[in-house]
């Protein structure tokens, strides 16, 4: 079937969440003109996504993005930065992918990381989330024998799209084994995990035109445009904050979703990073970087929320129905950290779920800062900050957040960022110029904005 000449030209972009997959549809000016959104399927008795049915989804999502009136040019897809998958020489999948946070990584990382040779040059802590420790979990999966690569997931439907096998840099950045600078392996962590790097596919830049879209589904729905591209999409973050440099070169993106993750893109590898910023190759940008921090958010307002009198003076505040007290600038509340370390009241804090709430939200708003100020250092000290994400569109949290760092942001009130990111590299990849303010809807200037109930 062929496609339709009244069809508009768009560009789908594509975030694979850890809960939910989001598809945007752009236009060449750069309006989003449709957007679906699912449940990032799973298995039915653990938390690992089976990507022949991720497959499936985001197929049949792209032909419900476009409808009726547009035809795919170009796309791309971003997401979750370090589950991955074995397949055959076909590219169809031999294993599950295991969950970033699958709890059965810490006891993997604790047999594994005394068989790892120390590496500081590999952009990224060495964790139990990282891609590596999937690595050994998968190479003793049934059907490992059978492997010729393994993909990451968020690359993987661009593969299948592509009929190449291929790993994102900003990708490659997250496995723990990859060295950003050098643009090469760390050979020793590799066969210590995946066995071989022959198992490893060409690493691309971000934003690469790996080659047409070749899919029968696609073409026989009539919304694929002869000669559409895939475009190398890769980590999330990184897409959703080079969209956002966009705007405005060195501007810094404070997404609050699940984590607080605040990323920006520099003109060059800095040559000190801080501890607990991560950084990966910059986005078209080949002496550049990507510098990344993340901090826990929703895990410690869901810890402080086990109390139903805190939980209600939370979602009060937050929403803006309330106003903090003075324990907004305690420290009587100690947030937990990466690794699964527990937050807990210091003795002195107060019992009054209101000041309890009041001092959650200051820690929260404090650690935010002091990771926006991590990122700044090394991008430029009046880099304007944008903020996007669930939380951003809840009137109360934005201004503790302004109270206690005496900063405000500008909000970003597109809530895909990372899919119009995504859209925005396949509009490039095509020679277009879209509007990124309109792609972005970033019109808003300065200071508080938003509805409340953004968790």
């Amino acid at each position: 079937m062929g496609t339709s000449p009244q069809r508009a030209d768009a560009v789908l972009g594509i975030d694979i969440g850890s809960t939910n997959v989001k598809v945007v549809a752009l236009d060449s000016a750069g309006h989003v003109v449709t957007r679906v959104r699912r449940a990032t399927p799973r298995s039915v008795d653990d938390p690992s996504i089976d990507a022949a049915r991720l497959f499936e989804c985001l197929e049949e999502m792209a032909v419900e993005a476009c409808g009726e009136r547009y035809a795919i040019a170009a796309l791309c897809a971003a997401g979750i930065g370090e589950d991955g998958i074995l397949a055959d020489a076909s590219l169809t999948p031999l294993t599950s992918a295991l969950a970033w946070f699958d709890p059965r990584r810490t006891e993997l990382f604790d047999e594994l990381r005394h068989h790892l040779d120390p590496a500081d040059d590999v952009g990224t802590s060495t964790d139990a989330a990282r891609t590596l420790v999937g690595w050994a979990w998968a190479r003793h999966q049934p059907g490992a024998d059978r492997a010729a690569t393994w993909l990451a997931l968020t690359d993987y439907a661009a593969c299948r799209w592509s009929g190449t096998a291929f790993l994102s840099d900003t990708l490659a950045a997250r496995t723990g084994a990859w060295r950003p600078r050098a643009r090469t392996w760390h050979t020793s962590r590799v066969h210590a995990t995946l066995g071989t790097a022959d198992l490893l596919p060409t690493v691309m830049p971000t934003g690469t035109v790996v080659g047409d879209v070749r899919s029968e589904r696609l073409r026989n729905a009539g919304v694929l445009r002869p000669g559409a591209l895939v475009v190398a999409g890769g980590h999330d973050h990184p897409v959703g904050g080079w969209g956002v440099h966009q705007l405005r070169p060195g501007a810094i993106l404070d997404s609050m979703g699940t984590a607080e993750v605040v990323v920006a893109q520099t003109p060059a590898p800095p040559s000190h990073v801080p501890e607990a910023v991560d950084v990966s190759p910059g986005i078209h940008n080949t002496f550049g970087a990507t510098v990344l921090h993340v901090e826990e958010l929703a895990r410690n307002v869901a810890w402080a929320s086990r109390d139903p009198a805190v939980a209600d003076a939370l979602d009060r505040l937050i929403s803006g129905n309330a106003t903090p007290d003075d324990h907004l600038f305690s420290d009587t509340f100690h947030p937990g950290a990466a690794g699964g370390h527990t937050p807990f009241y210091a003795p002195r804090s107060a019992s009054d779920p209101h000041s309890r709430a009041s001092a959650v939200l200051g820690a929260l708003a404090r650690r935010g800062g002091l990771a926006v100020a991590a990122v700044q250092a090394l991008t430029e000290p009046d880099a304007p900050v944008y903020t996007a994400g669930g939380w951003a569109r809840s009137r109360g949290w934005l201004d503790i957040k302004q109270a206690v760092t005496g900063t405000a942001a500008r909000v970003i009130a597109e809530p895909e960022v990372t899919a119009v990111g995504a859209a925005l590299l396949a509009a490039r990849a095509l020679g277009w110029k879209p509007s990124v303010t309109a792609a972005l809807n970033a019109g808003a200037e300065a200071g508080p904005r938003g509805a409340a109930a953004g968790r």
